[in-house]
């Protein structure tokens, strides 16, 4: 969204970050669950640029990601951006760096599914992002045990709060991070370009190298 995000001081906004590569409807039901159940403003579809630990080959085209994202994106609160782009950043360490520079005021939860969770210890900077805003953390199918296990929530569980709790999640101090479970929607990036003809064989999110 070249235009600019709209964000003002005061909003509650959360970050999803991700190569959608394509977005399909489990990326929206994420997207969704966490703006419902945190009471968020807007949720910002962070589209990221090539991976660079990937070939170029192994991903759709920036504009082609965009697109999907924008197609199963609900509602007006659903913002897609291609902000990494036009700020130049690699990794989501700094770009969440950069979005909290240039929107101060304004209350960022970074979301993921739990089935990033369980390599999240593996991202640049990862224990940075936890201290630096709060983290909520969406349950997706084949990955609910293993990620309550995972390195991220045994370093920072004295920090999680209570799903009860989710909605003062944005305006809590970070670290704090929370787990919401939620109806499983089974979609993922990975099955959707095994059925494709054309499709390009990676990951499911490269953030998960980050």
């Amino acid at each position: 969204m070249r235009a600019g995000l709209n964000l003002m001081p005061g909003m509650t906004v959360g970050l999803f970050g991700g190569s959608f590569n394509p977005a399909h409807d489990g990326h929206a039901h994420v997207a969704e669950t966490a703006l419902q159940r945190l009471d968020l403003d807007r949720v910002v579809w962070l589209v990221s640029p090539q991976n660079p630990l990937k070939d170029a080959g192994q991903t759709a085209p920036l504009a082609e990601r965009m697109a999907s994202a924008r197609a199963v994106a609900p509602g007006p609160r659903m913002v897609v951006s291609d902000f990494e782009t036009r700020a130049g950043t690699r990794w989501t360490v700094d770009t969440l760096r950069a979005l909290r520079a240039r929107h101060p005021g304004v209350h960022f939860v970074w979301l993921m599914g739990s089935d990033n969770l369980e390599s999240f210890h593996r991202w640049r900077g990862w224990t940075d992002i936890m201290r630096m805003m709060p983290v909520a953390v969406v349950a997706r199918p084949g990955s609910l045990l293993e990620s309550r296990a995972a390195p991220a929530a045994r370093r920072f569980a004295g920090h999680r709060v209570s799903s009860r709790e989710a909605r003062l999640l944005a305006h809590m101090e970070a670290p704090a991070w929370t787990y919401l479970r939620a109806p499983l929607n089974p979609s993922s990036s990975t099955a959707l370009r095994a059925r494709s003809p054309t499709s390009r064989s990676s990951s499911e999110e490269p953030r998960s190298e980050r």
